[in-house]
């Protein structure tokens, strides 16, 4: 600030806003929605793959150690109050969260001050988080709109090593020594390539919401993981602009690049997370599941003087039935799912006569589904007519495998918004 008397004004009104909640309970009816939520991967995972880049060590290492991580994200929904989830998922030791708050992010690290908000934990203004364990903080009033930045910041004040991390935010997070939950900006940030601990915020609402989780690959994740032009961030505004739009919607990218249906590789393989990352976000009303094309084209992969082992073995079969379980349980908690096809990738090192014919199966399989709320033919909108194994050029990234934000279009506008407004 310019002025000394600006300076004291300021941090009062920091500190002012940084009092504990005292929110007047809500109706019987309230209920909490997700509004922005990410699916998290094992830093480790990471840190081990020569081709991410994103996961080489920052100069101070691989831990945190006394200082303040800041996130920024946008939520897609509305809402007078809000919580968000801490997770230590691929955790080895407890995550000690001294202190945490929340505010409206105003670009980069900072906050605006008025916003700001302690967050508090069964009342309590710290939290520890067991290994594989999550928390929710306790509901705190803030404003937020949708599309609107919000920040979260959370105190660090124990070495806590990398572990539970995602690439969703287009945003970076911020780190920077010291307790800087409560100030509206961080002093010497760094920014960092990887988001951690923060995976979920939820809005509290009591108007209906359709929640709907986008569940698959980097295909799904789209724009470098960051969402930026994503089928999913594309079908959201569809949603929104519809007509016959009654409700709100929120819909949530859970795309983790290179994962597999079947057997870990980056992240969990989908059915193991399908649980947690899909069926376990607040309110969720549907799922769109798209997974198969690193099953099917890593199976052509063997590493040297390593033979797969036969539960790693990849079938048509193995895929379809790992599908029909993720219907089940979807149908088991009330949610409806639709499923999509598998796109082409002939010109990839994925592609063999051995591939393409598993995929051809796959496809068939989930083409002929009568137990499924729903088919979204994503092979159809992607392949090019001239050569039905390969990628139409116009949606072509240039991999031969992605789509470019032309073909992540075509992927929203082939889904029926009926059968996601049901």
């Amino acid at each position: 600030m310019a002025a000394a008397g600006c300076l004291l004004f300021a941090v009062a009104v920091a500190v002012q806003a940084v009092q504990p909640d005292t929110h007047p309970r809500q109706p019987a009816e309230a209920h909490w929605v997700a509004g922005w939520a990410a699916a998290p991967v094992d830093f480790r995972e990471l840190s081990a793959n020569p081709l991410l880049k994103a996961a080489a060590p920052r100069p101070g290492g691989d831990a945190f150690r006394g200082e303040t991580l800041r996130q920024q994200f946008e939520p897609a929904l509305s809402g007078e109050r809000v919580r968000v989830r801490f997770s230590n998922r691929f955790g080895k030791t407890p995550l000690h969260i001294a202190e945490a708050s929340v505010g409206h992010g105003t670009g980069g690290s900072a906050v605006s001050p008025a916003t700001l908000r302690k967050l508090r934990f069964g009342g309590r203004g710290s939290v520890v988080v067991a290994p594989g364990a999550e928390a929710w903080s306790d509901g705190a009033g803030l404003k937020v709109e949708a599309g609107q930045a919000v920040a979260v910041s959370a105190f660090l004040d124990r070495a806590v090593p990398f572990a539970t991390v995602h690439l969703r935010s287009p945003d970076p997070s911020w780190v920077a020594r010291g307790n800087a939950a409560a100030t509206p900006r961080l002093q010497d940030a760094a920014p960092l390539p990887l988001n951690h601990i923060v995976t979920g915020f939820d809005v509290m609402t009591t108007q209906p919401v359709r929640t709907v989780v986008a569940f698959g690959d980097s295909i799904t994740a789209g724009g470098g993981e960051a969402g930026d032009g994503s089928y999913p961030e594309l079908l959201a505004t569809r949603l929104r602009n519809s007509p016959s739009a009654a409700q709100a919607v929120s819909v949530l990218n859970m795309g983790i690049g290179g994962n597999r249906l079947l057997v870990d590789g980056i992240g969990p393989n989908g059915l193991s997370r399908f649980a947690r990352d899909a069926l376990g976000q607040s309110g969720v009303t549907h799922v769109m599941v798209l997974l198969g094309t690193n099953d099917i084209g890593r199976s052509v992969f063997v590493l040297p003087g390593r033979p797969t082992p036969e539960h790693e073995v990849v079938t048509a079969e193995r895929i379809t039935d790992g599908l029909q379980q993720l219907v089940k349980q979807a149908r088991a908690k009330g949610v409806k799912v639709l499923i999509g096809t598998v796109p082409p990738f002939r010109n990839t090192p994925y592609w063999t006569e051995a591939t393409e014919a598993m995929r051809g199966e796959v496809n068939r399989w989930i083409r002929s589904r009568q137990d499924v709320d729903g088919v979204i033919d994503f092979d159809a909108v992607l392949r090019n007519p001239a050569d039905p194994t390969t990628f139409n050029p116009l949606y072509d990234n240039g991999d031969h495998l992605h789509p470019n934000k032309a073909g992540h279009a075509a992927m929203a506008a082939a889904i029926d918004l009926r059968e996601l407004q049901e």
